[in-house]
């Protein structure tokens, strides 16, 4: 008889910590959730405006070469 309780409190406990285990992932990819959010979000918009405005600083450029070199040669 205390063998049978010995397993079902063994049982319950695994079953316990299984449950606080996904508990704990949950929480820790919540966490890791909001970081990205915090800090990844802003720099995808920093970096896509920069990635939309560098092909229009090409021409400039150029411009900026051509007029350099023009007043050297």
């Amino acid at each position: 008889m205390f063998t049978l309780f010995v397993i079902l409190v063994f049982g319950w406990l695994f079953f316990k910590s299984v449950g606080l285990a996904f508990h704990l992932t949950w929480g820790l990819a919540k966490i890791v959730a909001t970081l990205l959010f915090v800090v990844a979000l802003p720099l995808l918009v920093v970096f896509a405006v920069l990635g939309a405005l560098l092909p229009l600083l090409v021409p400039v450029a150029l411009v900026a070469a051509y007029g350099i070199l023009k007043n050297y040669a």
